[in-house]
């Protein structure tokens, strides 16, 4: 009797893991909800002048994992923000994003949605030598300005657009299957491709200030568009294949919208804002969001000038 439980428990925890693909498509997507979170939106400024600029410079560090596979590294920005007339302030922003993609022994299941590749799938099987990188690069620009309506205390809203540009090279994973009729077959599996978005992106925040520190807790929409087929290659023996999601029947599935909660809290003698709620909102969401990712940790800090 208890190895048949044992026998059904493994079987059930074998169903409930997420196959490569899957997984190789979710942590990209979370390292953009990530970019999202950390636009440059709601800084404080020092000055108080009408028609003075605001430099800002924002520094974050972002990690997400599931299982051995991870995606980590900085993210930085620069804007510059300028008040137009007494209701409204326009900002422009630049970013880059420098990850590394990195894993050990994965064991999930092989599947396969880009293209038809020879193989009996889904397999279990065995995944190695990931060692690659992501960049997530971009510029764009935002409107600020406040509002007051009758089912909502006074709240500062920001709506604008990005340009970004992830670049995903040498993701890619050595196979071995290692169940069902083409156990022992072994190949290359690449995720390496380039997307790129034009993302409105709208949110709202309710500053407040209490003597030397501010406090703004808002909340941010962006749609990156077009959404985009998950492109890639295998190989195997006697096989080379390329394709992509979209083209194979499969949809898009790249660039999933994005919702993002923040808290800012600015000490303003230092001019140093750190994003306290998206910290913690993006490490308890983007798990549920997308799934298949076990943890994911964001910092930010905004400095202006």
């Amino acid at each position: 009797m208890t190895s048949v439980l044992a026998i059904a428990l493994l079987a059930r925890v074998a169903r409930a893991t997420e196959s490569i693909e899957f997984v190789a498509e979710h942590l990209p997507e979370i390292a953009m909800d990530n970019r999202f979170a950390s636009l440059p939106l709601w800084n404080v400024c020092d000055s108080e002048a009408d028609d003075e600029s605001c430099f800002g410079f924002n520094v974050g560090y972002a990690r997400s994992h599931s299982g051995t596979l991870a995606i980590d590294g900085p993210m930085l920005s620069l804007s510059v923000m300028r008040p137009v007339g007494a209701d409204f302030r326009l900002t422009g922003f630049v970013f880059l994003d420098d990850l590394a993609l990195s894993g050990g022994t994965e064991h999930r299941p092989l599947e396969v949605l880009f293209t038809h590749p020879p193989l009996n799938l889904p397999a279990a099987s065995e995944f190695t030598g990931l060692d690659g990188k992501a960049r997530d690069v971009g510029l764009g620009v935002a409107l600020n300005g406040s509002a007051h309506l009758r089912w909502l205390p006074w709240f500062e809203w920001s709506a604008g657009v990005m340009w970004q540009r992830f670049k995903l090279s040498d993701y890619r994973f050595e196979y071995l299957i290692l169940e069902g009729p083409d156990a022992g077959t072994s190949g290359t599996l690449d995720y390496s491709s380039t997307y790129s978005h034009l993302s409105p992106f709208f949110g709202a925040a309710w500053p407040r200030i209490r003597g030397q520190w501010h406090y703004a807790p808002h909340v941010q929409f962006a749609l990156p568009l077009p959404r985009r087929g998950i492109a890639g290659q295998i190989t195997g023996p006697g096989f080379d294949l390329t394709g992509n999601t979209e083209d194979n029947g499969y949809g898009k599935h790249f660039g999933d919208p994005s919702v993002t909660i923040g808290f800012n809290v600015t000490y303003q003698p230092w001019d140093l804002t750190v994003d306290v709620g998206s910290t913690i909102t993006q490490a308890l969401l983007e798990s549920r969001i997308h799934e298949g990712v076990k943890q994911n940790l964001m910092l930010s800090a905004y400095w202006t000038f």
